[in-house]
This record gives C-alpha cells, structure tokens and sequence, in this order.
C-alpha cells in the first residue's frame, strides 16, 4: 500500500483542484486535490508541504488531518490521506498538472475526479 497525502487548500469559499497530466494511465486528465507520495520516515504534514513546494511552487502549512480513502487502482493500492492546508506565499507555477481551479465545494463533485479523490470529496461538508 501506497500512502499519499493531499492538500485541502481553501481561498475564498473555494478548493484547489489541479487536473493531471503525468502518473498512472487511470488518473491522466482527472482532477484531484494535488498532493503526492510520503517518503520512507517522512511525516505526513511534511510530505503535503514538499509536494504542493514542488508541483505548483506555493509554499502552504499543513493544519489537521481530515479524511482517508484507501483505493484499489488496477496497478497500486493508495491510502489517500486529506489534509487542511492553509496558503502561507507563492505564484502557480504548474509542473505535474496541466491546470488548476478553485471549485466551490457544490461543484467539486461535477469534476472528472481520480477515482480515490471522489470519497474525500464527499466528505468536505463534514468539516
């Protein structure tokens, strides 16, 4: 199993949503909530704020643990773990996705999601 960390980042009512254009043939042009792989002894909260430094070169402070999804993709199965983050300073600049939006949390689910990202969508309002 896989663990990786996603950012919840919130700017004005509205979520981050970035669409893929690099990883497994199952998730290329989707959306999702970005984020990626934790490192072998690297804590969560830290992974969520070197991969959000590294695709989109925003720096963000990882505040709470939200939701999990574990999801069985037909190569891999990923613990996909939703993290609140608040945007501390940086401008987009894309690397691993083709584009990005802010959704209010009614349209989110209207996206083309990755399949794991869909469960942790469902649970914004819970928040």
């Amino acid at each position: 199993m896989i663990t990786v960390v996603a950012a919840l980042i919130k700017k004005d009512n509205k979520y981050l949503l970035a669409k893929r254009k690099t990883g497994d043939e199952s998730v290329l042009g989707k959306w999702e909530f970005p984020g990626g792989k934790v490192e072998k002894g690297e804590e969560e909260k830290h992974a969520i704020e070197r991969e959000i430094k590294e695709e989109f070169d925003l720096k963000i402070k990882a505040k709470k643990f939200i939701t999990n999804n574990v999801y069985e993709y037909p190569s891999k199965v990923v613990d996909l773990r939703l993290y609140e983050c608040e945007y501390i300073s940086g401008n987009f600049r894309l690397h691993d996705h083709s584009e990005y939006t802010f959704a209010s949390k009614e349209d989110i689910l209207k996206f083309d999601l990755c399949p794991a990202d869909i469960q942790l969508a469902k649970c914004i309002d819970l928040n």
